[in-house]
């Protein structure tokens, strides 16, 4: 049974990592009530199988002994059209369960109390869109700040141009400044296009702190220390080349 898209009124989806080893392995699960004004939002994400390692291990693996979160709070009601617009859009599996590969699983109910159940056969959507929402929590609780970029470029074909950008998950909006103009983009295509900035190898060895004098292309991922294209930044992989969709999609925001 599918809901109609303007009748639901809540949403549980439950997430299950699968076979990935500890201390990666975890689950999450959201609940999102459509309130009038907001999004009545409840996360729970606890890390699974951590009992087979020592702490050390985990501490090595960049997490820490108790990485479990729990949030209850309101989230702006711009979150709610994303959430039942892909419901709306969703295929479903004939899948029951989730397999070893894990995935997500989605309740929905509507106003007139029917309840439906199932495993989206876009699963992935549904994995991208949650992780999209659990860092609007962190935002909402202060338990991260908004992602800030800083893109400098200063060469004889491109110019000078100095990118301030803060994406905002909570309210789903892009804060970005140009040489100290704002400018409006779109929060999705900017989110995509920021995608590829994590892509490819940063060798830390080689940045630098403070803002760049010279001529080049400079990115900081927001740590405070800037990496030079050519120089500190490596495609992992030969046949898709990051660096230079980086490099394009700034381009773009002007």
């Amino acid at each position: 049974m599918h809901l109609k898209k303007e009748d639901i009124t809540r949403l549980e989806i439950e997430f299950d990592s699968g076979s990935v080893p500890p201390p990666f392995s975890h689950t999450y699960k959201i609940k999102v009530g459509f309130e009038k004004g907001f999004v009545n939002t409840q996360l729970e994400i606890t890390y699974t199988h951590r009992e087979e390692l020592t702490e050390q291990e985990i501490l090595d693996e960049g997490f820490t002994p108790d990485d479990d979160f729990q949030y209850k709070g309101e989230l702006p009601k711009v979150w709610e059209s994303p959430f039942t617009d892909l419901y709306s859009n969703t295929r479903w599996s004939n899948k029951k369960y989730l397999g070893d590969e894990g995935g997500v699983k989605v309740l929905a109910k509507d106003l007139h109390g029917k309840i439906a159940r199932g495993i989206p056969a876009n699963n992935e959507d549904w994995q991208f869109l949650t992780q999209d929402f659990i860092q609007a929590v962190y935002e909402v609780s202060e338990r991260e700040l908004p992602l800030n970029i800083q893109y400098y470029v200063n060469t004889k074909e491109d110019g000078e141009y100095f990118y301030d950008l803060k994406m905002k998950f909570a309210t789903r909006k892009v804060d970005l400044e140009i040489n100290g103009e704002k400018k409006d983009v779109d929060f999705e295509q900017t989110k995509n296009m920021l995608a590829f900035v994590y892509l490819p190898d940063y060798d830390y060895e080689q940045a630098k702190e403070g803002k760049p004098t010279k001529r080049g292309h400079y990115i900081n991922l927001g740590d405070g220390f800037w990496h030079e294209f050519g120089k500190g930044i490596f495609n992992l992989d030969d046949s898709f080349d990051a660096v230079s969709k980086i490099k394009s999609g700034f381009k773009k925001l002007i």
